[in-house]
């Protein structure tokens, strides 16, 4: 019973063994350098394609870029500033919006060439209203008609 169980638990270890291979246990190198004044820069790369590296000033603005193989096996890498703007990646796999029609570019260059006409507005007259005011509707005391006649 004593090597079943010695024997079961090497073919298990064994069995275990051969399902890790090198992207699990990726290896590699780092860098880093960080300043008391704000300054710093780090790097990393590690043996299965993933890279990144990144300077900048702590809290105020930062660029750097990082590169990264996709389960399809193609390689993505993004560059990108961190500054008053915002966030500004850049990288080929990252969506663009599509090309303006040319139907549209053709209208709104028109409409650029070719400014409204404004019709002129009446001036505010307060003079005029103020006699329309005071000419209020008159009510005259209807006469009597005649009873035969």
């Amino acid at each position: 019973m004593f090597r079943f169980i010695l024997i079961s638990s090497a073919l298990i270890a064994c069995a275990y063994a051969g399902v890790l291979n090198s992207d699990v246990l990726a290896t590699g190198r780092s860098d880093s350098d960080i300043n008391p004044d704000g300054p710093y820069q780090y790097s990393y790369e590690t043996s299965n394609g993933i890279s990144a590296q990144e300077s900048g000033h702590a809290g105020h603005s930062a660029q750097g870029k990082f590169a990264y193989y996709s389960p399809e096996g193609e390689l993505i890498q993004t560059s990108y500033v961190a500054d008053e703007n915002g966030y500004q990646p850049q990288g080929a796999h990252l969506p663009t919006p599509p090309p303006i029609p040319a139907a549209i570019l053709k209208s709104l260059e028109y409409i650029r060439t070719h400014p409204q006409y404004e019709e002129p507005q009446q001036q505010y007259r307060p003079q005029q209203q103020q006699q329309q005011q005071r000419r209020a509707p008159s009510f005259r005391k209807a006469q009597p008609k005649p009873f035969f006649g």
